[in-house]
Protein backbone atom coordinates (compact mmCIF):
# COMPACT_ATOMS: atom_id res chain seq x y z
CA UNK A 1 0.00 0.00 0.00
CA UNK A 2 1.29 3.46 -0.87
CA UNK A 3 2.48 5.68 1.95
CA UNK A 4 3.21 8.69 -0.25
CA UNK A 5 1.48 11.91 0.73
CA UNK A 6 -0.34 13.92 -1.91
CA UNK A 7 -2.40 13.11 -5.00
CA UNK A 8 -1.36 10.39 -7.44
CA UNK A 9 1.01 11.62 -10.12
CA UNK A 10 -0.25 11.66 -13.69
CA UNK A 11 0.44 8.40 -15.47
CA UNK A 12 1.78 10.23 -18.54
CA UNK A 13 4.28 12.16 -16.41
CA UNK A 14 5.43 8.96 -14.72
CA UNK A 15 5.87 7.25 -18.09
CA UNK A 16 7.80 10.18 -19.54
CA UNK A 17 10.19 10.21 -16.60
CA UNK A 18 10.89 6.50 -17.01
CA UNK A 19 11.44 6.96 -20.74
CA UNK A 20 13.86 9.86 -20.22
CA UNK A 21 15.92 8.03 -17.60
CA UNK A 22 16.20 4.98 -19.84
CA UNK A 23 17.19 7.16 -22.78
CA UNK A 24 19.99 8.77 -20.79
CA UNK A 25 21.08 5.46 -19.30
CA UNK A 26 21.34 3.93 -22.76
CA UNK A 27 23.49 6.87 -23.84
CA UNK A 28 26.02 6.25 -21.06
CA UNK A 29 26.67 2.76 -22.43
CA UNK A 30 28.44 4.31 -25.42
CA UNK A 31 31.35 5.00 -23.07
CA UNK A 32 31.07 1.80 -21.04
CA UNK A 33 34.01 0.17 -22.80
CA UNK A 34 36.74 2.02 -20.94
CA UNK A 35 37.29 4.50 -23.74
CA UNK A 36 36.17 7.61 -21.86
CA UNK A 37 38.62 10.00 -20.27
CA UNK A 38 38.27 10.32 -16.51
CA UNK A 39 38.57 13.85 -15.16
CA UNK A 40 38.63 15.08 -11.57
CA UNK A 41 36.24 17.76 -10.35
CA UNK A 42 37.03 20.42 -7.78
CA UNK A 43 35.71 18.24 -4.95
CA UNK A 44 38.00 15.38 -5.98
CA UNK A 45 35.25 13.18 -7.43
CA UNK A 46 35.59 11.67 -10.92
CA UNK A 47 33.57 12.76 -13.93
CA UNK A 48 33.49 11.52 -17.52
CA UNK A 49 32.10 12.72 -20.81
CA UNK A 50 29.38 10.11 -20.34
CA UNK A 51 28.18 11.92 -17.19
CA UNK A 52 28.03 15.24 -18.98
CA UNK A 53 26.46 13.88 -22.16
CA UNK A 54 23.69 12.11 -20.24
CA UNK A 55 22.89 15.16 -18.15
CA UNK A 56 22.85 17.41 -21.24
CA UNK A 57 20.39 15.03 -22.90
CA UNK A 58 18.08 15.05 -19.87
CA UNK A 59 18.25 18.83 -19.49
CA UNK A 60 17.47 19.33 -23.17
CA UNK A 61 14.50 16.96 -23.10
CA UNK A 62 13.09 18.30 -19.84
CA UNK A 63 13.39 21.88 -21.11
CA UNK A 64 11.55 20.85 -24.29
CA UNK A 65 8.78 18.90 -22.57
CA UNK A 66 8.43 20.92 -19.37
CA UNK A 67 9.85 24.39 -20.07
CA UNK A 68 8.52 25.90 -16.84
CA UNK A 69 10.11 23.33 -14.53
CA UNK A 70 13.34 23.84 -12.63
CA UNK A 71 16.32 21.50 -12.94
CA UNK A 72 19.00 20.54 -10.40
CA UNK A 73 21.79 18.28 -11.60
CA UNK A 74 25.22 17.11 -10.58
CA UNK A 75 27.25 18.42 -13.50
CA UNK A 76 25.74 21.77 -14.52
CA UNK A 77 24.25 24.87 -12.91
CA UNK A 78 20.72 24.82 -11.53
CA UNK A 79 17.87 26.11 -13.66
CA UNK A 80 15.10 27.99 -11.87
CA UNK A 81 11.57 27.31 -13.09
CA UNK A 82 8.21 28.99 -12.58
CA UNK A 83 5.96 25.94 -12.25
CA UNK A 84 6.86 25.00 -8.68
CA UNK A 85 8.25 21.67 -9.91
CA UNK A 86 11.93 20.67 -9.94
CA UNK A 87 13.72 17.79 -11.62
CA UNK A 88 16.77 16.22 -9.98
CA UNK A 89 19.37 14.54 -12.22
CA UNK A 90 22.31 12.29 -11.45
CA UNK A 91 23.51 11.17 -14.90
CA UNK A 92 25.77 8.43 -13.54
CA UNK A 93 25.37 7.48 -9.91
CA UNK A 94 28.31 5.20 -9.16
CA UNK A 95 30.90 6.73 -11.49
CA UNK A 96 33.59 4.68 -9.74
CA UNK A 97 31.75 1.52 -10.82
CA UNK A 98 31.26 2.89 -14.34
CA UNK A 99 34.93 3.66 -14.97
CA UNK A 100 35.97 0.22 -13.67
CA UNK A 101 33.53 -1.71 -15.84
CA UNK A 102 31.35 -2.74 -12.88
CA UNK A 103 27.68 -2.74 -13.97
CA UNK A 104 26.24 -1.34 -10.71
CA UNK A 105 25.91 2.27 -11.89
CA UNK A 106 22.67 4.11 -12.57
CA UNK A 107 21.03 7.12 -14.12
CA UNK A 108 18.79 8.80 -11.56
CA UNK A 109 15.84 11.08 -12.22
CA UNK A 110 13.30 12.53 -9.80
CA UNK A 111 10.56 15.12 -9.92
CA UNK A 112 9.54 17.14 -6.88
CA UNK A 113 6.31 19.15 -6.74
CA UNK A 114 4.49 21.03 -4.00
CA UNK A 115 3.56 17.75 -2.28
CA UNK A 116 7.07 16.27 -2.28
CA UNK A 117 8.85 13.85 -4.58
CA UNK A 118 6.29 12.65 -7.13
CA UNK A 119 8.39 10.43 -9.40
CA UNK A 120 11.65 8.57 -8.91
CA UNK A 121 13.61 6.45 -11.40
CA UNK A 122 16.75 4.34 -10.99
CA UNK A 123 17.87 3.10 -14.41
CA UNK A 124 20.65 0.50 -14.32
CA UNK A 125 21.45 0.25 -18.03
CA UNK A 126 24.24 -2.31 -17.84
CA UNK A 127 21.97 -4.65 -15.86
CA UNK A 128 18.85 -4.00 -17.92
CA UNK A 129 16.94 -3.03 -14.76
CA UNK A 130 14.75 0.02 -14.19
CA UNK A 131 13.30 0.70 -10.77
CA UNK A 132 10.60 3.37 -10.91
CA UNK A 133 7.87 4.70 -8.67
CA UNK A 134 5.17 7.31 -9.01
CA UNK A 135 3.26 8.79 -6.09
CA UNK A 136 0.09 6.77 -5.65
CA UNK A 137 1.04 4.42 -8.49
CA UNK A 138 3.31 1.88 -6.83
CA UNK A 139 6.90 0.81 -7.33
CA UNK A 140 8.05 -1.27 -10.29
CA UNK A 141 11.11 -3.18 -11.45
CA UNK A 142 10.91 -3.45 -15.23
CA UNK A 143 7.12 -2.96 -15.08
CA UNK A 144 6.70 -5.66 -12.40
CA UNK A 145 5.28 -4.41 -9.10
CA UNK A 146 7.74 -4.89 -6.24
CA UNK A 147 7.83 -4.25 -2.52
CA UNK A 148 10.20 -4.42 0.41
CA UNK A 149 10.76 -7.61 2.38
CA UNK A 150 8.90 -7.72 5.68
CA UNK A 151 11.02 -8.48 8.73
CA UNK A 152 10.88 -7.13 12.26
CA UNK A 153 14.35 -7.70 13.68
CA UNK A 154 17.96 -7.00 12.71
CA UNK A 155 19.27 -10.52 13.18
CA UNK A 156 20.34 -11.74 9.76
CA UNK A 157 19.19 -8.60 7.95
CA UNK A 158 21.40 -7.51 5.05
CA UNK A 159 22.79 -3.96 5.08
CA UNK A 160 24.44 -2.34 2.07
CA UNK A 161 26.50 0.84 1.96
CA UNK A 162 28.29 2.76 -0.78
CA UNK A 163 31.67 2.56 0.95
CA UNK A 164 32.79 1.33 4.35
CA UNK A 165 35.61 3.87 4.20
CA UNK A 166 32.94 6.60 4.26
CA UNK A 167 31.52 5.47 7.60
CA UNK A 168 32.62 7.30 10.75
CA UNK A 169 34.83 4.90 12.76
CA UNK A 170 32.38 4.61 15.65
CA UNK A 171 29.52 3.82 13.27
CA UNK A 172 31.59 1.19 11.47
CA UNK A 173 32.49 -0.44 14.79
CA UNK A 174 28.84 -0.64 15.85
CA UNK A 175 27.82 -2.18 12.55
CA UNK A 176 30.63 -4.72 12.62
CA UNK A 177 29.67 -5.74 16.14
CA UNK A 178 25.95 -5.79 15.33
CA UNK A 179 23.66 -8.59 14.13
CA UNK A 180 23.33 -7.57 10.48
CA UNK A 181 25.15 -8.98 7.46
CA UNK A 182 27.21 -6.20 5.82
CA UNK A 183 27.64 -5.91 2.06
CA UNK A 184 28.99 -3.29 -0.35
CA UNK A 185 26.31 -3.28 -3.03
CA UNK A 186 26.01 0.47 -2.77
CA UNK A 187 24.99 3.66 -4.51
CA UNK A 188 21.58 3.63 -6.20
CA UNK A 189 21.79 -0.12 -6.71
CA UNK A 190 21.57 -0.65 -2.95
CA UNK A 191 18.34 1.33 -2.75
CA UNK A 192 16.92 -0.69 -5.62
CA UNK A 193 17.74 -3.88 -3.72
CA UNK A 194 15.86 -2.66 -0.65
CA UNK A 195 12.80 -1.53 -2.61
CA UNK A 196 12.58 -4.90 -4.38
CA UNK A 197 13.01 -6.97 -1.21
CA UNK A 198 16.44 -8.34 -2.02
CA UNK A 199 18.21 -6.70 0.93
CA UNK A 200 16.90 -4.95 4.02
CA UNK A 201 18.91 -1.77 4.58
CA UNK A 202 20.82 0.77 2.50
CA UNK A 203 23.00 3.25 4.39
CA UNK A 204 24.67 6.38 2.98
CA UNK A 205 26.60 8.59 5.43
CA UNK A 206 27.43 11.10 2.68
CA UNK A 207 25.08 11.99 -0.21
CA UNK A 208 23.96 14.88 -2.39
CA UNK A 209 20.28 15.66 -3.09
CA UNK A 210 20.44 14.23 -6.63
CA UNK A 211 21.84 10.94 -5.24
CA UNK A 212 18.75 10.19 -3.17
CA UNK A 213 15.83 12.34 -4.38
CA UNK A 214 14.27 9.35 -6.24
CA UNK A 215 14.52 7.17 -3.14
CA UNK A 216 11.88 9.10 -1.22
CA UNK A 217 9.02 7.98 -3.46
CA UNK A 218 10.59 4.66 -4.48
CA UNK A 219 10.84 3.44 -0.88
CA UNK A 220 7.48 4.87 0.08
CA UNK A 221 5.66 3.24 -2.82
CA UNK A 222 7.48 -0.06 -2.14
CA UNK A 223 6.14 -0.04 1.42
CA UNK A 224 9.43 0.95 3.01
CA UNK A 225 10.90 4.09 4.48
CA UNK A 226 13.60 6.61 3.55
CA UNK A 227 15.02 9.19 5.96
CA UNK A 228 18.25 10.94 6.75
CA UNK A 229 20.29 9.78 9.75
CA UNK A 230 18.37 12.06 12.08
CA UNK A 231 15.18 10.24 11.13
CA UNK A 232 13.74 13.05 9.03
CA UNK A 233 12.22 12.24 5.59
CA UNK A 234 14.63 14.61 3.84
CA UNK A 235 16.84 14.04 0.82
CA UNK A 236 18.67 17.35 1.25
CA UNK A 237 20.49 16.88 4.55
CA UNK A 238 23.51 14.94 3.27
CA UNK A 239 22.76 11.46 4.62
CA UNK A 240 20.41 8.64 3.63
CA UNK A 241 18.90 5.49 5.10
CA UNK A 242 16.43 3.12 3.46
CA UNK A 243 14.77 0.13 5.10
CA UNK A 244 11.61 -1.94 4.94
CA UNK A 245 10.16 0.44 7.54
CA UNK A 246 9.65 -2.22 10.22
CA UNK A 247 13.28 -2.12 11.35
CA UNK A 248 13.98 1.53 10.53
CA UNK A 249 14.11 2.86 14.09
CA UNK A 250 16.23 -0.07 15.25
CA UNK A 251 18.71 0.56 12.44
CA UNK A 252 18.84 4.26 13.29
CA UNK A 253 19.52 3.37 16.92
CA UNK A 254 22.41 1.15 15.86
CA UNK A 255 24.07 3.37 13.28
CA UNK A 256 23.77 6.57 15.32
CA UNK A 257 24.52 5.01 18.71
CA UNK A 258 21.37 6.42 20.26
CA UNK A 259 19.20 4.43 22.64
CA UNK A 260 15.56 3.62 22.01
CA UNK A 261 14.74 5.79 25.02
CA UNK A 262 16.41 8.74 23.35
CA UNK A 263 14.23 8.70 20.24
CA UNK A 264 12.27 11.89 19.57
Amino acid sequence: MSRSAGPPVEESLFSQAVHLARLAGKLTLRWYDGSTEVMVKGDGSPVTEADRAAERLLRTEIARLFPDDGIVGEEFADTTGSSGRTWFIDPIDGTQSFIRGVPLFATLLALEDEHGVAVGVIDLPALGETMAAGRGRGCYLNERAVSVRRRSDLEGAALCTSGFDLLPPDMAERLQAGPMMLRGWGDAYGYSLVASGRVDVMLDPIVNPWDVAPMVVILSEAGGRFTDLSGEPSFRSGTGLATNGDIHDAVLDLVTGRSAAGRP
